[in-house]
């Protein structure tokens, strides 16, 4: 693991200066840019108080990345169908990501549950067939290469108002799906 690397991306995020992080844990700027160019090794006690500065901890400090799953197949998603519409999760427990994406299929005629205002965004693109979204007292029509947007504060759903079976992707951010 290349301690000064992530210690060096933790400074960025947190937009401070190696003159800035130095201050904050009494150390010099000299020793925090030898730190991060792996040229020293903090004590634990040092490497604590730096991870403190900088809004982390050892717990999350040490967690590699290449444990998260990047790319998921059809058997990783969950589905769930009822009265002409199924909903299929694209990403297994989305719901502690900052946002949710899922595809929604409905027959003619079927809309999805109406869903009640909450603070958030929605995106959705429609791959196939023609639906009307409604927001509130708004509605709108799209069809197959359309996309909508909108602030989540009104209740709002979908239908399909076309002759064919429409296939939507829907991304709630935060995750309410």
């Amino acid at each position: 693991m290349e301690i000064g690397i992530k210690i060096k991306e933790l400074r960025l995020k947190n937009q401070l200066t190696q003159e800035e992080l130095a201050s904050r844990c009494e150390l010099t700027k000299g020793y925090i840019s030898q730190l991060e160019n792996d040229l020293t090794s903090p004590s634990i006690a040092t490497l604590l108080d730096i991870l403190q500065s900088l809004g982390s901890s050892a717990a999350e400090f040490f967690v590699e990345d290449g444990d998260e799953q990047l790319v998921f197949s059809a058997s990783d998603m969950f589905e769930k169908g009822n009265g002409g519409s199924l909903i299929r999760w694209l990403v297994p427990s989305a719901q502690k990501n900052a946002m949710e994406p899922i595809l929604t299929e409905l027959d003619p005629g079927v809309q999805t549950e109406k869903d009640l205002p909450h603070d958030g965004e929605e995106f959705g693109y429609v791959i196939d067939g023609e639906i009307t979204l409604t927001v509130g007292k708004r509605t709108a029509r799209a069809c197959a290469g359309d996309t909508f947007y909108f602030r989540a504060a009104k209740s709002h759903f979908i239908r399909n108002t076309g002759k064919a079976r429409a296939k939507v992707l829907w991304v709630s951010c935060p995750p309410t799906f």
